[in-house]
């Protein structure tokens, strides 16, 4: 999958060159049948050219939450900045169409790009809300409409999944690493790779997915599988057993053997003595093979026979060795078992070893988890409070409490990273987040969408969009206006209504206020407009908005609703053209 350049004009309208779309898929003919039945009506009536303005907004947060995170303008813009029907796209469109429709048309879409589209557009990155336009597009009504499906497959999943990363992330808090194993789970090549895109905006800092680290820079994780462990027999598989030392000065000629006397030493410790027994063979040899091949990067999958009584002390063993040799383990992988008790015990133990031997920072190795892991399963470990401690063999442990307690923390469970995959990928919580696309506005004249689920009446006209924070920082409301509004301004009071609901208002004098459609897409009306920004750039954005939202917005239990509002002036105009288009009904 690679973004690809396409022979438009548009694309270098605005001054620089953009790049067709990640996915060779997206082309003007990933969208549906009507949006072309549509377009060959306009044109028909001759209606193709009329201005129009729509709006792509959401309806509902996901996940039960009250936030969600924007995302998929990059790659919205990158299609209209390349958007061109070839005569191959034109000749299927022809055949999919009736046979009555003229050949002027066909014609017509030969000429069609996005140079008269205009796309205003919160940042990527931003936390949203319900109703607020995350984008709102301009431009001949039958060029826009072509645009609708495919920004809204865009944005849709691209939104989605960025949230439920950004609610992982703050489950698992600031200080865990968060990574993104969902490739082999997710819908298809692109769900992989959008997923793992979409993730690292929302919050995750690394990803397995190979494709997608060369495609956006995305940091790269993994080491092996349980695989790799049990295709080992012995170690004598080992054929080049020698490893030179990380400063070069030096050769081990056996590192087999090193590793083999270090878990010998362990075994007869003090400490250990009688705490394990025989270990794995095969599985010892198959770590001491990895840390040959990757001496700098050894991280072992430490569940395969057995955690406590094998995986553990056989990591240990290669880790020592590699100690003296001048280097450092990175830690362990737990993928199944009882993670908050086993990581606690694994940490009792690298802290054991650490007072034993005298080894510094060995008892801050890392712990990674993974297993199936979601936002419940991770905000239930951080909830664990209680310690573990064994009875019976284990309670040797106890003699060392002095020495592991200063590395041993209280909160229930001793995992550094998790690695997270299915239910991250694939939304499990959430199949969609249902965003819509809505004409609110055509020759400057407003239209409002009507419905009896009044969640489905749409807000009309061309709006300019504003968020209102208060004293502490916090943001709180999100407010719509007339275009020419004058804009909300600092320490002046403004009145905030419930689009619909009459009884629902306040008065917010606003501390800083920040405007929220910016211009992405000027097409060649030589509006100055907001560069792509690179992807870091999108996470650092997404990061520094959720830590100005207030705590009991993110919360994962009955969040407070975020207030989203109108201007008292759109207020009015929304409800005289709601009665101006509802049909009067009559009684006999």
């Amino acid at each position: 999958m690679e973004a690809k350049r396409v022979d438009c004009p548009n694309a270098e309208r605005s001054g620089k060159v953009i790049d067709g779309p990640t996915n060779p898929m997206v082309t003007p003919l990933l969208t549906d049948l009507y949006q072309f039945t549509m377009c060959y009506a306009y044109w028909k009536a001759g209606k193709h050219n009329e201005r129009a303005v729509f709006d792509l907004f959401f309806r509902k947060n996901p996940f039960g939450g009250e936030y969600t995170i924007f995302a998929g303008l990059e790659e919205c813009i990158k299609f209209i900045a390349n958007f061109k029907f070839t005569e191959e796209e034109i000749s299927f469109i022809r055949s999919s169409l009736p046979p009555t429709c003229e050949d002027g048309f066909y014609d017509y879409l030969r000429g069609v790009d996005c140079s008269d589209v205009e796309v205003y557009a919160i940042s990527e990155g931003t936390v949203v809300f319900p109703k607020v336009p995350l984008m709102r597009v301009e431009g001949p009504i039958a060029v826009v409409q072509l645009l609708e499906t495919p920004f809204v497959n865009l944005v849709n999943y691209a939104s989605l999944v960025a949230t439920n990363a950004a609610r992982h992330r703050f489950v698992a808090g600031k200080s865990k690493i968060l990574l993104e194993f969902g490739l082999r789970r997710a819908q298809g090549p692109d769900g992989g790779i959008g997923a793992s895109k979409y993730c690292y905006i929302g919050g995750f800092d690394a990803t397995s997915n190979v494709a997608a680290g060369r495609l956006f820079g995305i940091p790269l994780r993994g080491t092996h599988s349980h695989a790799f462990i049990s295709s080992f027999m012995s170690p004598d598989e080992i054929i080049d057993k020698s490893l030179r030392s990380s400063d070069g000065s030096r050769t081990c000629e056996d590192f087999v053997s090193l590793a083999q006397a270090w878990l010998n030493k362990i075994q007869w410790s003090c400490s250990f003595r009688g705490v394990f027994g025989e270990t794995n063979q095969s599985e010892l040899a198959a770590f001491t093979s990895y840390a040959l091949a990757f001496p700098s990067k050894f991280l072992a999958l430490v569940d395969t026979y057995d955690v406590m009584k094998s995986g553990i002390p056989n990591f240990c063993a290669v880790a020592l060795a590699l100690i003296d040799l001048g280097y450092k383990a990175v830690g362990i992988r737990l993928d199944s078992g009882d993670l908050a008790y086993l990581s606690c015990e694994a940490r009792k133990f690298f802290c054991t070893i650490e007072n034993e031997f005298g080894v510094s920072d060995f008892g801050k190795m890392n712990i990674t988890a993974s297993n199936d892991l979601n936002e419940e399963t991770l905000d239930a470990l951080n909830k664990q409070k209680h310690l573990y401690l064994q009875s019976g063999k284990q309670t040797v442990f106890l003699n060392q409490t002095l020495s592991w307690m200063s590395c041993f923390h209280t909160q229930g469970h001793e995992v550094d990273a998790f690695g997270i995959g299915t239910n991250l990928v694939t939304c499990y919580a959430q199949a969609a987040l249902g965003c819509v696309f809505k004409l609110v506005e055509i020759n400057n004249q407003p239209r409002i969408k009507l419905s009896e689920d009044v969640s489905k009446v749409s807000i009309p006209c061309k709006k300019r969009c504003y968020r209102l924070f208060g004293r502490e920082g916090y943001p709180l409301v999100d407010i719509m206006t007339g275009e020419n509004e004058p804009p909300p301004k600092v320490a002046e009071r403004i009145l905030c209504r419930h689009p619909f609901n009459e009884s629902k208002r306040a008065y917010v004098v606003p501390q800083h206020v920040e405007e929220l459609l910016k211009c992405y897409w000027s097409g060649s009306s030589g509006k100055p407009r907001e560069e792509l920004p690179p992807l870091k750039s999108i996470r650092d954005c997404c990061m520094k908005q959720l830590e100005q939202m207030r705590p009991d917005h993110m919360r994962r239990l009955n969040p407070t609703p975020y207030k989203v509002s109108v201007s008292a002036k759109l207020y009015d105009f929304i409800h005289f053209l709601w009665l101006n288009e509802a049909p009067v009904g009559e009684l006999q």
